[in-house]
């Protein structure tokens, strides 16, 4: 029987750890009782530098429930991406088959049944899919929505309406574990895995308690950051406009020429200053993009440790 970790990341999650412990440990319950799981099956939280009573909370529950929750305390914040990989990768020594889920509940803890049979039935990876986005403001879901279909046009494969809630074995964390670059974006990583996957779908909750880890500046943040890791198109499409503009300045020439030979000639100097100041924003543009590449080329060759692990509740 295969052992199961469920991974969470935690960023001050105080006001939910215990729900979300105690839903979990009944998930465990539920498929140890069917025969689905092994009985040394885990949660594994993550503490991604929490501020609040976040690590001394994960204490508390490893002492009342030694076998069923562990925790990894990272030695400073990292972001999510990089907790969501330290808690993978230290799951993948001690289980055979890993989900990893957000403490706030928003994901449907039921569906994990599903993923497990999916995963009994030869999928490695079992994506958690949203069916629509009712619980979201509209703003959010018409970035949402927007961020997956600029994915989509910049060839960057990912499954739509997917987070981070999602199943993976043993063989593909492992293989997971050979990406080392720094600038993570994992719902674009995954589907290079390859293996067989599949997805189930759920409807997404209100948060239980607590406020949302993704404000607006993170959200952008990690958007812009998974389309400049997986994607030049943007620098071809500066190139594309580039080419453009050049082509309509040689137009503009013409015109300008043609109507001093004929006397037409308008004085003003407007559509000259217009002109600079277009011309002039689109080079700092194009300057500024190249420069987020050059500047993620910097931190990757530097190799650092994306995390430093403090300490682990085993």
């Amino acid at each position: 029987m295969e052992k199961l970790a469920i991974v969470v990341p935690c960023y001050n999650e105080e006001e939910v750890l215990k729900i979300a412990s105690e839903a979990l440990r009944g998930v465990l319950d539920d498929l140890i009782r069917k025969g689905k799981i092994a009985e040394d099956s885990f949660i594994l939280f993550v503490n991604d530098g929490s501020k609040d009573r976040t690590w001394e909370l994960i204490e508390e529950e490893h002492q009342a429930h030694p076998v069923q929750v562990c925790g990894v305390k990272l030695a400073g914040n990292v972001g999510h991406q990089f907790a969501l990989t330290a808690g993978l990768i230290t799951a993948m020594d001690l289980s055979d088959v890993t989900v990893s889920i957000d403490a706030d509940l928003q994901d449907d803890v039921a569906v994990i049944e599903e993923m497990i049979d999916k995963f009994h039935n030869g999928c490695d990876i079992v994506y958690g899919v949203r069916k629509e986005r009712k619980t979201d403001t509209f703003f959010k879901r018409t970035t949402a929505q927007g961020f997956y279909k600029v994915m989509e046009m910049m060839g960057v494969k990912t499954v739509y309406n997917h987070a981070d809630f999602r199943l993976m074995s043993k063989r593909a964390v492992e293989q997971f574990s050979k990406y080392q670059e720094t600038n993570l974006f994992l719902r674009g990583m995954m589907p290079l895995i390859g293996y067989q996957t599949d997805c189930v779908y759920y409807d997404r909750k209100e948060r239980v308690a607590g406020e949302s880890k993704y404000p607006l500046k993170k959200m952008l943040a990690l958007a812009f950051n998974g389309i400049s890791s997986f994607s030049v198109k943007p620098i071809s499409m500066i190139l594309g406009s580039g080419v453009i503009i050049v082509l309509l300045s040689i137009l503009a020439a013409i015109y300008a020429l043609i109507s001093y030979c004929t006397g037409h000639v308008v004085p003003g100097w407007t559509s000259l200053i217009l002109s600079i100041w277009f011309l002039g924003g689109i080079q700092l543009m194009a300057v500024g993009l190249v420069g987020q590449y050059i500047g993620k080329i910097y931190i990757e060759v530097k190799h650092r440790p994306r995390y430093n692990i403090e300490k682990v509740l085993k």
